[in-house]
């Protein structure tokens, strides 16, 4: 059980540093929300429900999306 925590914790350290390292800010997001979704995953193997949820719906949804909006939006502004 301990190999899947280390697991987790290791691919959300990798995102981290691709985040870090990258300059494509679409991708970055993607990286972003894998981050969420295994945040609520690690969560749930704590047995923490209530806090997956929370993490779910702010890490892995509301949060990409509102970084892909404000992408979106500040790519037309530039092209106009």
């Amino acid at each position: 059980m301990i190999w899947i925590h280390i697991g987790v914790v290791a691919i959300i350290s990798l995102s981290a540093l691709y985040i870090l390292f990258s300059n494509n800010n679409l991708y970055n997001v993607v990286a972003l929300e894998v981050i969420g979704v295994l945040a609520t995953l690690e969560f749930l193997l704590l047995h923490a429900p209530d806090v997956a949820i929370a993490e779910a719906a702010v890490g892995a949804v509301l949060s990409p999306l509102v970084f892909l909006v404000a992408i979106r939006l500040t790519e037309r502004g530039e092209k106009g």
